[in-house]
């Protein structure tokens, strides 16, 4: 539902602009309701799950598997961002990088959204439950609970550990993928799974480093807001290199010189970046976060196309 506001004394002309809105109305609701699923979050999430389900299929998997990771899983995570939403349209009005979102801006009602999400949630976990396997299903319905309840709820307003807790969440897709092939998590699995965990720590301190003042604001206990420079900056290096050292301890566990030869060279670019953000932030220049975030999402593409490569040849 788009809600609109009465607007008096309409001008002359005001009329046609008024009848032009209300053709737009239905698209304005289509991109309000998409905006809560938090696509550019989906896409990252099956960048990950599906090269591991290719890697545990030993190739292309099957195109039934594919299908119900694919919609499945992205409608999971559809419904934990939009329940997202819904749990943080207090804290999202505050924050400048938020307050555009369907809830703050009122394109949309809370009641249509915990609606919509918890729909989306009940759609996903019964297409991994029909057209998977139990332990597929399972980890969907609690990577959906973990980031909502666990994550969203409690985790992210109670503690500057939010972002290393909310790991978990972040990475499950990997072992979902490995899971809907083989109905376990191999070593393999569980070591992609670590890569993505401990990548979330410079990608998200980046981000809230950039907005360290609309999460202060909010009063959300995001590292940066809370401790020093230089214990940021140590955690940056810290995960950064922790997911190097997943990546490569991959390596032997079943994949090839491919994945081997970006996982050095990317994981070099990547401890690179973290540590130019570090050096400018010790000689008090500006930190240009945003560097790494970026280059972030950049490293963990490159990183799991290797993976799909990999598991093709």
């Amino acid at each position: 539902m788009i809600t609109e506001r009465p607007v008096p004394g309409r001008a002359p002309g005001a009329a046609s602009a008024a009848r032009t809105e209300t053709r737009r109305a239905p698209f304005a609701v289509f991109r309000a309701y998409l905006a809560l699923t938090k696509p550019q979050i989906v896409e990252l999430l099956l960048v990950t799950a599906v090269p591991t389900l290719m890697l545990a299929s030993g190739g292309w998997p099957d195109l039934s598997t594919l299908a119900v990771v694919l919609v499945g899983g992205g409608l999971a995570g559809g419904a934990a961002s939009a329940l997202n939403c819904y749990i943080d349209r207090d804290i999202d009005q505050l924050m400048r990088r938020t307050k555009r979102r369907p809830l703050p801006a009122h394109s949309v009602t809370p009641r249509a959204v915990l609606i919509f999400g918890l729909t989306l949630a009940v759609i996903s976990v019964a297409l991994m439950a029909v057209f998977s396997n139990w332990l597929a299903t399972a980890l969907t319905a609690a990577a959906i609970f973990y980031y909502d309840i666990v994550y969203t709820m409690w985790l992210k307003r109670r503690t500057p550990a939010n972002t290393f807790w909310g790991g978990i969440c972040g990475a499950a897709p990997v072992i979902i993928g490995w899971a809907a092939v083989t109905g376990t998590v191999a070593p393999l699995g569980w070591a992609l799974f670590a890569v993505v965990f401990f990548w979330q720590m410079p990608h998200f301190y980046a981000l809230a480093i950039k907005y360290k003042d609309d999460y202060a604001r909010a009063n959300v206990p995001m590292l940066p807001v809370v401790r020093s420079v230089g214990r940021v900056n140590f955690e940056i290096v810290l995960y950064t290199v922790l997911t190097v050292v997943a990546s490569l301890a991959a390596w032997p566990l079943g994949l090839g010189p491919i994945y081997g030869g970006t996982a050095i060279v990317t994981g070099a670019l990547f401890l690179g970046e973290a540590l130019l953000l570090v050096n400018r932030t010790r000689k008090g220049g500006p930190a240009k976060p945003m560097r790494l975030f970026h280059w972030s999402i950049t490293y963990l593409t490159i990183l799991f196309i290797a993976v799909a490569v990999d598991a093709l040849i």
